[in-house]
């Protein structure tokens, strides 16, 4: 071998070794304890791809409530149970309100919208959202009528099975799109819109792949496995059909804008960019107006549905229950429509939802966050940049805060007077900085939605029928499919 090739193979050895020995000894020093790392992989085969959380809730049980885990060359830092999770998002709400790098989430949104961006960007995309989500009802009587509306169009959908068996996931998909669609663009849309149809399809194909072995491999490994097949090709292909809806359907509200009635959310946003103060340049630009209603989109259309439909498995799986709401409902609205003020005089069907929220663990992994900083949190150093997983799952299934964590018990809400009890662990929406715009909206909806649905029907399963609880595989809790009996109760 000749000196140039030793010399060669000594400085490359010795690169290796700094960034290596360097990185573990410095950056990482006094870093959570965790499983040992494959090479390549990481913890890939210690974590289930089908039940992530509760693997991470096992170790949780040998490494504590702050650990980590590598997942192939992404470190992160799993926070578990409540005490931990509150300690984090808002005790030290500032250090952790950043979003990861993610090749993946990278390509999704650009670092525009709200849900997927950082810093100052982030900071006017929020505060404009939850301004305007505001203005245009969102706790207010005038989008409680529309919600009610929404729930008579779904009811008489309903009816027309006529007690029979079917399949209730489109159409409620379908009436709680509306509800932000009528924000978004101030319409709505038949449910059996082809349109409404596409994009409900490609929202739930890309939730459901988001969680894949595939894509964390290619967040690890974006350049190998990004000229590979597989879904998280899929997952950009149905973000990128969103896009080009939301594309479309802008390009005819601006032809329709007029900045003395604005009639929707991308009315106001296309104001914004009129008004020539720096910030319309700055944040109020195309791109983050697509990853916005793109943002809005998913996230008001999959949870409060995926919420809804486990409400209605869980009243067919417990009769007993679903008759408790039914004699509330019965006492307290009787045949009028339900409203939001009725919400205070009917404790068992406020503790039902929050039981169906707390069970259902929509979000089981929470979306994830990173440092902003280098901290030091509960004597552990987390360097900046780390990912950070708040695992809802583990709050939510806290034995020491829910009496029978693993089951379905609305007296988690209830105390020895009947009256509804507040848990301060029950954050289905997370917590801090980064918790959901949309959670008084969800609230709405999940209130009326469910109180109207039962004030008109017995849910039963259709003869034979055995009622699955387990999740369906996917980056949110859903129901398996199941086929329920609507019987009119009026």
């Amino acid at each position: 071998m000749d000196p140039i090739t030793i010399l060669l193979s000594i400085v490359v050895i010795l690169f290796f070794f700094k960034i290596y020995y360097y990185d573990s000894q410095h950056k990482w020093k006094n870093y959570p304890p965790g499983p040992k790392p494959l090479p390549i992989i990481g913890n890939l085969l210690t974590i289930d791809p089908a039940k992530p959380q509760k693997a991470l809730m096992k170790l949780s049980e040998e490494y504590g409530t702050v650990f980590s885990v590598q997942l192939g060359q992404e470190k992160m830092v799993v926070l578990c149970g409540y005490d931990t999770v509150k300690d984090a998002l808002i005790n030290h709400a500032e250090e952790f309100s950043d979003r990861p790098y993610a090749p993946l989430f990278d390509k999704i949104a650009q670092g525009h919208g709200v849900i997927l961006s950082n810093g100052e960007n982030w900071k006017a995309m929020r505060k404009f959202t939850l301004s305007t989500l505001r203005d245009f009802g969102m706790g207010k009587k005038s989008l409680e009528g529309k919600i009610i509306e929404e729930a008579e169009c779904l009811i008489q959908k309903f009816r027309a099975f006529k007690g029979k068996p079917f399949d209730n996931q489109t159409m409620i998909n379908a009436a709680v799109a509306n509800i932000i669609v009528s924000i978004l663009l101030d319409r709505r849309f038949e449910y059996d819109d082809p349109i409404i149809l596409k994009l409900m399809y490609v929202i739930n194909e890309a939730v459901t792949s988001l969680n894949s072995t595939v894509v964390k491999l290619y967040n690890s490994f974006p350049l190998i496995f990004g000229l590979l097949p597989g879904i998280h090709h899929k997952v950009l292909e149905n973000i990128n059909t969103l896009k080009d809806f939301v594309r479309e359907t802008f390009t005819k509200q601006k032809q329709e804008l007029d900045v003395n009635d604005q009639r929707n959310l991308i009315h106001v946003f296309m104001a914004k960019q009129l008004e020539g103060k720096p910030e319309s340049t700055l944040y109020f630009h195309n791109h983050n107006l697509i990853a916005l209603v793109v943002d809005l989109f998913t996230a008001g259309t999959e949870t409060s549905s995926t919420t809804l439909r486990w409400g209605i498995l869980l009243m067919q799986k417990y009769p007993d229950i679903q008759k408790k709401v039914h004699d509330e409902i019965d006492r307290v609205i009787g045949s009028a429509e339900p409203r939001l003020e009725h919400r205070k005089q009917m404790p068992y069907t406020d503790a039902v939802i929050h039981e169906v929220q707390r069970f259902g663990d929509i979000v089981p992994l929470n979306a994830p966050h990173a440092t902003t900083t280098d901290v030091t949190f509960r004597g552990y150093t987390i360097p900046k940049g780390t990912m950070v997983i708040p695992l809802l799952s583990s709050v939510l299934r806290d034995k020491a805060v829910f009496e029978r964590p693993e089951e379905f018990y609305p007296e988690h809400f209830i105390d020895s007077g009947g009256n509804f009890k507040k848990n301060e662990a029950s954050i289905p929406f997370s917590l801090g900085k980064r918790s959901c715009v949309g959670e008084n909206l969800a609230k709405m909806e999940l209130f009326l939605f469910f109180t109207s649905l039962l004030q008109t029907f017995t849910f039963h399963a259709p003869p034979g029928a055995e009622l699955d609880l387990t999740p369906a595989l996917g980056f949110t809790n859903a129901p398996l499919p199941y086929e329920i009996c609507a019987i009119p109760r009026l």
